[in-house]
């Protein structure tokens, strides 16, 4: 096959990658693949590398994260026909659950020698594009909160946004014209889903679809923190959808607004500004996917 450029973050998953890439790098020998690594210290970093490879006909398999799997994804976008690769190597490594990528990166070696190039959808906020999830408001705060713990609580660093989020919250109005039809209300947050996970594992849209050419779009109503609190497990097996404090919709188009300012977030990173038009990119780059 087509030689491959690892594009590795030292620093992901609690630094797990520089634990894994030797074992990685024998693996891809043992399957016959032509390989280089490149090493990252941003996103700006994963963007040359993804460039440089695609320029030298090489396939960027994103080492790292959700963040970096996003940035190698968004990149690739912009050349016709690219494809691109992801071996888990972060901490919540959301993206390889919902496609189904085996979460030990050794094993995951086999896609990239043995899966199929498949076409998926991406999102778009404000011309800016993503891979799984984009969404704001409560979960601005969660994410932000997130980011900043202590890396050594591994997947922990999620339940410590959540609750720091939740000490600081107070409820926000939203207006989120979806398809051309408007909503406004008082809430929690709202969200775009692209894939079916985020935060380590949440399966907060399990009906969402890479390849539909919507967005499972999901406004969280206003309720008392006991009631938030009371669903948020529900969020780990999907059961949470149903609820009365939920307004779930498919849309291809989104343009969304607060009372007050909020960052999106997409793929665990800070994306971009309220207000922001969202859209569905279809079948928009390829990626290596178990057969």
């Amino acid at each position: 096959m087509t030689s491959i450029l690892l594009i590795a973050n030292p620093s992901a998953g609690g630094g797990r990658v520089p634990k894994l890439l030797p074992s990685v790098r024998r693996k891809l020998d043992s399957l016959g693949i032509e390989h280089r690594t490149g090493l990252t210290s941003s996103l700006a970093d994963a963007v040359t590398l993804t460039e440089q490879a695609l320029d030298r006909g090489e396939i960027p398999v994103a080492f790292s994260g959700d963040g970096v799997a996003g940035v190698v994804a968004r990149t690739a976008s912009y050349h016709e026909g690219a494809v691109f690769g992801v071996l888990p190597g972060g901490t919540g490594n959301d993206f390889c659950g919902h496609v189904g990528i085996p979460s030990d990166a050794v094993e995951a070696c086999e896609v990239i020698a043995n899966g199929v190039a498949t076409e998926i959808d991406l999102g778009e906020a404000n011309g800016e594009r993503f891979l799984g999830i984009a969404s704001f408001g409560y979960d601005s705060l969660a994410n932000e909160a997130a980011n900043s713990a202590p890396r050594f609580l591994g997947r922990g660093v999620y339940v410590w946004g959540a609750i720091s989020a939740l000490i600081r919250w107070r409820p926000a109005r939203f207006t989120v014209v979806a398809d051309g039809i408007e909503k406004n209300f008082e809430g929690w947050s709202v969200l775009c889903a692209n894939t079916s996970r985020y935060g380590g594992g949440m399966l907060i849209a399990p009906n969402a679809s890479i390849d539909d050419g919507k967005f499972d779009l999901i406004c969280t109503l206003k309720s008392s923190r006991l009631r938030f609190i009371r669903m948020f497990p529900k969020v780990f097996k999907g059961t949470h959808i149903g609820d009365a404090n939920l307004d779930v919709s498919l849309a291809s188009a989104v343009v969304v607004s607060a009372d007050r300012p909020f960052t999106i977030y997409a793929d665990g990173d800070p994306l971009t500004e309220l207000p922001a038009e969202l859209r569905i990119i279809p079948l928009a780059v390829k990626v290596l996917l178990p057969q």
